[in-house]
């Protein structure tokens, strides 16, 4: 059985780095064309120099490729104007699914751990962000157990994996992660930080969650969230517990003030996360990144399962 053709929007690092995952990595896609918009990038050189069929016209010239009509999956690795002007493009064409890597997030958030089978025939999906990608797992984890009323992460990444595009946006990073926190999570409330790490030499993807829920057993609660660790590290084996997790009992007398919610007591939970990068393309510090490519392909891949006879037909 064949495998379906994917593209690539965007030749800089993580389209690059999402690029030689799916020629590594992929069990049911494989390459087709490759997209950017600066002929001498060192994503579309490199591409060449691996057999890679490119166009450096954007999306335009993707659609004018010879292998269009044999496309799949679409993956967005530009920007979320960019974005908005590709989909309004593809979407034209029947039968195209996008991952979206942007954030625009035309298309639900996507964490495949946690709705990919709410979301398996959706034709765009956002990856929201990295913070989101590492961070809503463990939500969803406590969640299951416990109802979560409040929960905050915070997110710090080597200020070195963080290029142009991420610090522009970086408004844009912490509401759309608190607005998944929520809406893929499960709390009522999240918050999103996130810090560019200056240290030298640069320091791996750190992560932190807290939650405040429901009192309930504790280890019922551990189990769920080394289970749902076990699940990432399918996709991301850089992915782990970076401390035990901690459990803090806040009492109805002690109750915290959250803003839109009032005075709550409950169980808060801490969990440390650390994300190392496969070093693919991007150095192993820059986990951040790749969590975000690593979740994109399993994504995609998974959805692929879901669709074997469309696995040796062209999309048209």
């Amino acid at each position: 059985m064949g495998k379906i053709k994917v593209a690539i929007i965007g030749s800089g690092n993580i389209g690059t780095d999402l690029m030689i995952k799916v020629m590594r990595n992929a069990k049911h896609l494989e390459m087709g064309v490759f997209v950017g918009i600066d002929p001498k990038s060192d994503g579309l050189t490199r591409a060449r120099s691996m057999g890679v069929s490119t166009t450096h016209e954007g999306v335009e010239g993707l659609l004018k490729h010879p292998l269009w009509p044999d496309i799949g999956f679409v993956f967005d690795a530009t920007s979320a104007k960019a974005h908005i002007h590709n989909y309004d493009k593809i979407i034209a064409f029947e039968g195209k699914r996008v991952i979206d890597l942007t954030p625009a997030a035309i298309g639900p958030f996507m964490v495949p751990t946690v709705n990919f089978h709410s979301l398996a025939d959706v034709p765009n999906v956002n990856m929201v962000t990295c913070g989101g990608q590492a961070t809503i797992p463990i939500v969803a984890a406590v969640n299951r157990i416990s109802k979560v009323y409040y929960a905050e992460i915070v997110a710090s990444i080597a200020s070195k994996s963080a290029g142009p595009g991420t610090r522009m946006n970086i408004d844009e990073f912490t509401e759309t992660t608190a607005h998944a926190i929520e809406q893929v999570g499960g709390a009522s409330k999240g918050k999103a930080i996130i810090i560019l790490n200056p240290a030298e030499p640069p320091m791996v993807m750190r992560d932190t969650v807290f939650t405040l829920s429901d009192l309930a057993d504790t280890e019922a609660i551990r189990k769920s969230i080394t289970a749902m660790v076990t699940e990432v590290q399918q996709y991301v084996p850089g992915y782990q517990l970076h401390q035990e997790i901690q459990f803090e009992e806040i009492r109805p007398e002690n109750a915290v003030f959250i803003e839109g919610l009032g005075k709550l007591s409950g169980l808060k939970t801490t969990v440390m996360l650390q994300v190392k990068g496969e070093g693919h393309y991007l150095p192993e510090y820059a986990g951040n990144l790749d969590i975000m490519t690593s979740a994109a392909l399993a994504t995609a891949e998974r959805m692929a399962e879901r669709m074997p006879e469309r696995l040796s037909e062209p999309m048209g």
